[in-house]
């Protein structure tokens, strides 16, 4: 019996590594502290999957929030929140920390090229 749950899990693992999950997924962080957002401007490639992974990093609760991509997303201080992007075509969309919206350091801008 060992020997067949060894099997299966090398054999899915061998699945695994010969099929990306997604083609052209990639991961970019991004930094909340107190509303300062870091890096305000980020470059992402046209027609592809991205997962932002927003860190607030400050002593109180953060909001991501992108009016134009419908994404509003609280995060607790000390956590990290998995924000996926759908494949985007090129253009600029706006993001806030709204919580600190007023803020020039809380507004920030994705860039799909």
């Amino acid at each position: 019996m060992a020997h067949f749950n060894r099997l299966a899990v090398a054999l899915a693992v061998a699945a695994a590594l010969a099929c990306p999950a997604t083609a052209g997924t990639s991961e970019i962080a991004i930094s909340l502290v107190d509303g300062v957002i870091t890096p305000q401007s980020i470059e992402v490639p046209a027609n592809t999957e991205v997962t932002l992974k927003v860190t607030n990093a400050g002593a109180t609760p953060a909001e991501f929030e992108s009016k134009q991509l419908h994404i509003e997303t609280i995060i607790a201080p000390g956590q990290t929140a998995e924000v996926n992007l759908r494949a985007l075509p090129a253009g600029s969309y706006g993001f806030v920390e709204e919580f600190h919206e007023d803020l020039d350091t809380a507004r920030g801008k994705i860039i799909v090229k």
